[in-house]
């Protein structure tokens, strides 16, 4: 027998906003009402956006955060839908500090909140800096199903809250989560909620917040799981969703309610509702898609919201004919549409003929602006008067189209992207106040051997569609070059890009040493240099922009090495 109808609202917040963040919740559960949700869940955190960072630390955006939740339940009610339970993550604050809270509201009031338990310090997480942990639970009956509800890092972490639950007896845990993407975490996603759905024997509902903010991109993709690991529902990817899912009364005889050492308990039973006129909501399993799409769709997401978020227009990159400047102009075309990007080739003495051709190309492939501004003179005009030769020639090429991009954005307002992968930056290839200047850098966090694979990907399913592909295939096949030089590659002076990437993979994205990479069969030589160039250059990936993280390991929040760092755990002749 149908006992609720659950909607979990896959939405996209921004951090700060509590204004629109509570017009956005108002309007999502109307939209659940009119569906027939008794129950509508919100992702971790969606009154104030995550992650808020140092604002938890003011006192007066926690307080503000707390008026504007007890505005939201008063808002609730006035739109009709006072008698739903509505369960969003905000922050709270009280004398044991800042909480990340779940609030539980009905009739127009908050009926009870819990606080998350399990606070990550890993990888991009820092919560023990901001949050105090929870110790209570919160169970919550209607129709007699009891509701549990936990947050996020909760369900990672055996034995906490949710076994807490499992013993204090819970029908279904509602947990609310703010999981940024990254390749392959869906998967695990799943496998976690799986294991603790049948640890302590009933469904989980997961909603997951969607958008960019900063360097994190969430992807959304809310799920509900059975105890036995069946999937009941699943929200699409990178985009807001409400996805509905009928839930039946508990069948089996449920042992009575138990206290659970050290954790206190509230509990809260609240008026039957009528189910009348229901027809059983039919499963809504979105599609999986490939790994290239689900990086490609972070990309885009990341910087459309980075944009839009701080109230850009429009962007401007570097377009010199190459694959790294290809991928980003596609992700800006299918983030922000071909009108509000600018590309601007900036040819030199050593830029090739073909490398120009691509750049139109492309161009006109896509209905992006275009223009040619040559920078031969203004190469000319440094290397005459300071006597300029090699790496010093080089890199006044690639400062002169930086001082170019910045001037343009300082006329038009355009956000300037920068181009570089995630290879080029651990191995120092970029130039700083050149091809390094820019406010994101959208493929900041794809290594180069996938930056081909997006490429091809994008091309195939634009082929597919009947679409015209955005990017040449001269792109994507002649070797990488910086064009610096007359016949350089990037080969000159670096291993394939496969050996490469594999060796910063084991280096960098899993703390493999020296010698562990070598024992994996890569030569001895080839791995120092590789890893000497990688600890050479934390300073200019400090200096970097942001760009969207999707590996499981990125520069930047994701990975905190220092920069005055004489540690070596591999021989090297240089002094420190």
């Amino acid at each position: 027998m149908q006992a609720l109808r659950l909607a979990l609202a896959q939405t996209n917040s921004v951090v700060g906003d509590l204004t629109a963040n509570s017009a956005a919740i108002v309007e999502w559960t109307v939209r659940a009402a009119h569906d027939g949700a008794n129950v509508v869940v919100f992702p971790e955190m969606a009154l104030t956006g995550y992650p808020v960072e140092d604002l938890a630390l003011r006192p007066s955006f926690a307080a503000a955060s707390v008026g504007a939740l007890t505005e939201l339940a008063t808002a609730l009610d006035a739109a009709g839908c006072g008698d739903r339970i509505v369960v969003v993550g905000y922050l709270d604050r009280d004398a044991g500090g800042s909480r990340n809270s779940a609030a539980v509201i009905v009739d127009g009031r908050v009926a009870t909140r819990y606080d998350k338990h399990s606070l990550p310090t890993y990888r991009v997480f820092d919560e023990a800096r901001y949050f105090a942990p929870g110790s209570r639970l919160s169970i919550v009956e209607i129709n007699e199903v009891r509701l549990g509800v936990v947050v996020c890092e909760d369900i990672w972490q055996s034995g906490g809250s949710v076994a807490a639950y499992g013993a204090a007896g819970v029908d279904m845990l509602l947990c609310l989560n703010a999981s940024p993407f990254e390749r392959g975490k869906n998967e695990v996603r799943h496998s976690i909620a799986a294991r603790r759905a049948n640890e302590i024997g009933v469904p989980i509902a997961y909603v997951n917040v969607v958008g960019g903010q900063d360097e994190l991109v969430f992807d959304g993709a809310s799920f509900v799981i059975g105890p036995d690991g069946s999937t009941w529902g699943r929200s699409p990817q990178f985009v807001e969703h409400l996805l509905i899912v009928d839930v039946d009364a508990p069948t089996d005889p449920r042992p009575d309610a138990v206290a659970v050492p050290g954790w206190g308990i509230d509990r809260v039973t609240l008026p039957d509702v009528a189910i009348t006129g229901w027809q059983r909501a039919e499963p809504f399993l979105s599609d999986v898609a490939c790994a290239e799409e689900q990086v490609w769709g972070a990309l885009v997401t990341g910087l459309r919201d980075y944009v839009h978020k701080n109230g850009f227009r429009s962007v401007a990159l570097g377009l010199s004919g190459g694959i790294d400047s290809a991928v980003v102009a596609a992700l800006a075309v299918d983030a922000l549409g071909s009108d509000a990007v600018h590309a601007v080739s900036m040819p030199s003495t050593y830029s090739s003929g073909h490398s120009r051709t691509d750049a139109e190309d492309l161009a006109s492939r896509t209905g992006i602006h275009f223009s040619v501004e040559p920078i031969a003179d203004m190469v000319a005009s440094f290397v005459d008067q300071l006597h300029l030769t090699g790496l010093a020639e080089e890199n006044i090429q690639a400062r002169c189209r930086g001082m170019t991009l910045m001037a343009l954005s300082n006329t038009f307002g355009h956000l300037v992207l920068a181009t570089g992968n995630k290879s080029e930056l651990a191995v120092g290839y970029s130039t700083i106040y050149g091809d390094a200047v820019g406010g994101f850098a959208p493929i900041k966090d794809v290594p180069k051997s996938l930056v081909w694979e997006l490429a091809r990907w994008r091309n195939k399913s634009a082929a597919d569609r009947g679409d015209v592909p955005p990017i040449p295939e001269s792109s994507i096949d002649k070797p990488p070059s910086a064009e610096l030089r007359p016949g350089q590659l990037d080969t000159d002076s670096l291993p394939d890009y496969d050996e490469l990437d594999a060796i910063l993979f084991r280096y960098v994205d899993n703390d493999q040493g020296y010698d562990d990479i070598v024992a994996a069969g890569f030569d001895a030589a080839v791995v120092a240099d590789i890893l000497r160039k990688v600890d050479g250059s934390e300073y200019k990936r400090r200096q970097y922009p942001i760009g969207s993280k999707v590996t499981s390991r990125a520069f930047g929040r994701d990975r905190r090495m220092p920069i005055t760092n004489g540690w070596r755990d591999y021989a090297t002749p240089d002094p420190l």
